[in-house]
């Protein structure tokens, strides 16, 4: 089973790290980690990932993931990556993404008339791709799956396992990865989050990033 990440400059590493960790553990399960030329991309960390391949050398995905970060804004405008995508998209068993990797989806006309979700602060544009936003953590519609904000990238990835290989194999992955968030205080979603944490991220961070990322999405629509 080729499972395919597509990785682009200033990508959100756990978008990537998280998932790949568990599905590189689902039986039959080969990895591939593609750049368009195959050289190294940076990560919002100040590190960069080399990965295996370029996408001319990348066979066909039957698991097709997409993870986001701010990159995004310009990979959409990439037409060598939104083509790859939206190539590789035809023969995917499944089509994945995490985070706003939903919008690279989208760019490959891969969202319309579908259910998605992705992290938060940018649900509002998911219908600039003619998705309708579904708040949950994991969205499935047919064979594309969304995921929302960079830690739920993990929960896709069991849901994923358990779809092919049974709950068993997926519950004996999580334990094998030691998968039992317990983190020391709550308000890592908005309904668990004050009011003022979420009104003083969104100024600090999420309302100047949503509007590029709005700005970015209109350019190419």
């Amino acid at each position: 089973m080729h499972i395919v990440f597509v990785l682009f400059d200033n990508v959100t590493q756990l978008d990537f790290t998280g998932p790949v960790q568990f599905l590189s553990r689902l039986p039959g399960a080969v990895v591939h980690v593609v750049s368009k030329d195959g050289g190294a991309v940076t990560t919002d960390c100040g590190f960069s990932i080399l990965p295996s391949a370029g996408f001319a050398d990348c066979p066909q995905a039957d698991i097709l993931c997409v993870p986001g970060g701010h990159g995004v804004r310009d990979a959409i405008a990439d037409t060598a990556i939104v083509d790859f995508v939206r190539q590789q998209a035809k023969g995917a068993d499944y089509i994945t993404s995490v985070c706003t990797g939903a919008f690279i989806l989208g760019a490959a006309g891969l969202l319309h008339n579908k259910k998605a979700t992705c992290h938060w602060a940018y649900t509002q544009l998911l219908p600039l791709f003619g998705a309708t936003h579904a708040p949950a953590r994991v969205v499935r519609d047919g064979n594309l799956i969304t995921a929302g904000g960079v830690t739920s990238g993990i929960d896709f990835a069991l849901e994923l396992i358990a779809a092919i290989s049974g709950e068993n194999v997926a519950r004996t992955i999580q334990l094998a990865l030691e998968y039992d968030p317990a983190p020391p205080f709550g308000g890592g979603s908005l309904a668990s989050s004050s009011d003022d944490t979420v009104r003083n991220l969104r100024a600090d961070v999420y309302d100047k990033a949503a509007a590029e990322m709005k700005i970015a999405i209109q350019q190419i629509i």
